[in-house]
């Protein structure tokens, strides 16, 4: 199964994917809402996003959820993405807590790929997380 584990940040969706708990360098590593207030950018978001699941093939997504309050709360924007991410027709979507994200990394012993990038790392977590 091809899963990308995705983490939210500001107006960026991080990706990361995994087959067969593989890492799988990926030409897209993240993917940018420049205005979310523009009808327009958002559905070229949309569209960029659609057009990336259907090129990986990606047959599940795990997003890492964000706090809803709090010092550590998500940006509106976040939610935003997170919604519409969640309204894709091509595969499902899973939310995972922070701390479920924490535990599996202390319960297993994770060997970080070398092509995988600093900044991909919690997606990556997410990924196999699910998998």
């Amino acid at each position: 199964m091809k899963i990308c584990g995705i983490e939210l940040k500001a107006n960026n969706i991080i990706l990361s994917v995994i087959e067969n708990k593989q890492f799988q360098d990926i030409k897209t590593k993240k993917l940018t809402l420049e205005d979310d207030e523009k009808q327009e950018d958002i559905r070229k978001f949309c569209n960029e996003f659609l057009l990336f699941l259907e090129q990986e093939n990606i047959e599940k997504i795990v997003i890492k959820k964000r706090a809803k309050k709090g010092n550590f709360a998500g940006g509106a924007v976040t939610f935003k993405l997170e919604g519409l991410i969640q309204l894709n027709p091509l595969c499902e979507v899973e939310l995972i807590s922070a701390q479920a994200i924490s535990s599996f990394e202390k319960k297993n012993e994770i060997e970080y790929p070398s092509s995988l990038k600093k900044y991909q790392e919690q997606a990556y977590l997410c990924a196999l997380y699910a998998s």
